[in-house]
């Protein structure tokens, strides 16, 4: 059955709790001051069709941050930027990918903005198919029940993605045979301009979850804490091998769908709306409340967040382009490694 999640009332974290949300609140800092940045490339045409995390970056976090990476892995799609810097994507990395160079080591610099890919943290290849990796996820989790290993995969969907028929395949595959999935919705209640009630019947995904036997839980994904504490849940019914869970976090999208999209199907309270929701300040203010942050220290690491980035966007933007001899590499098996990953392919990597 499904349940509704209710953030729990303010009180005095613990030490491990208080440091967890200080992680969370600083690295949705620089998601945010990256995801604006990118934006803005988009804007200057230095960038190509950008999607964003905004809005999403706390339930993102809070979500990867249960995994091991390298050891869990974790399929993305292509708003996921907030959660691929939780398992260690820097933004220097985004950067080369989202200007084209060549030492871009997701794919090379043949990927769009945030299309991630890295077997060094765990993270599948994100594809820009709705709900393309989740099949591969089940896939990864079935490998390891194969392999004798406890490693669980999280696959992350928006709505619209819940909607593919591929996605009910994956679950229904994945609970029949009790595999180690965490399936994470980032319901933002549009699939680019199609809003929820008109892509299906009920008022929350979490609902489905029950003809799947998996449990289903709904929780407001601009509160961390209440997000991470059912992703830890997820990802220890998984390890344990009692089968697959369903999260659905509610998020707002407080950017058009795309750089590309005008977002003039929805109304200006919509969007107003999407705007107050932003979960940034939320946690900003439930931690200074909580005497965890102060609010000059909280000016001070988004001055810091914003500087990081624009370091690194200026770094990423010296390094060459891809030599146009490259345009065939990778595309099929025996091409040399890109230089990123020859240690990870190295012989003596794999015993």
């Amino acid at each position: 059955m499904a349940t509704t999640s209710q953030p729990a009332p303010p009180q005095a974290a613990p030490d491990e709790t208080a440091a967890l949300l200080l992680r969370i609140w600083r690295l949705a800092l620089v998601a945010r001051a990256l995801d604006e940045r990118l934006w803005i490339l988009s804007r200057q045409g230095r960038a190509n069709f950008v999607l964003t995390a905004r809005g999403h970056e706390v339930a993102q976090i809070a979500t990867a941050l249960t995994l091991r990476p390298g050891i869990d892995s974790a399929w993305f799609y292509y708003r996921d930027l907030a959660a691929a810097l939780a398992l260690g994507v820097s933004p220097y990395e985004v950067f080369l990918g989202a200007l084209g160079r060549a030492a871009d080591p997701h794919s090379g610099s043949r990927q769009l903005t945030a299309h991630f890919s890295s077997p060094r943290l765990g993270i599948g290849s994100v594809s820009s198919v709705v709900a393309g990796g989740i099949p591969h996820a089940v896939g990864a989790a079935y490998a390891a029940r194969v392999l004798g290993q406890d490693a669980v995969a999280m696959a992350y969907f928006g709505d619209g993605g819940a909607s593919s028929g591929q996605t009910h395949e994956a679950m229904n595959l994945a609970a029949v045979h009790k595999l180690g999935v965490v399936f994470v919705c980032e319901n933002n209640g549009w699939a680019l301009s199609v809003p929820l009630h008109q892509q299906m019947p009920i008022a929350s995904l979490a609902e489905r979850a029950s003809a799947y036997a998996m449990p289903g839980w709904s929780v407001d994904g601009t509160d961390a804490l209440a997000v991470h504490r059912l992703a830890a849940e997820a990802v220890a019914r998984a390890r344990a091998g009692q089968g697959p869970s369903l999260i659905e976090a509610r998020v707002p999208r407080m950017t058009p769908h795309s750089s590309q999209d005008d977002d003039t199907y929805r109304s200006e309270a919509e969007r107003t709306a999407a705007q107050a929701a932003d979960p940034l300040p939320r946690l900003r203010d439930a931690l200074i409340a909580q005497g965890l942050l102060g609010s000059d220290e909280a000016a001070a690491a988004w001055t810091q967040a914003r500087a990081m980035v624009l370091a690194d966007e200026e770094r990423a933007a010296v390094q060459p382009a891809p030599e146009a001899g490259r345009a065939r590499r990778w595309l099929f098996a025996g091409d040399p490694p890109h230089e990123a990953h020859e240690a990870d392919e190295a012989p003596e990597a794999h015993p």
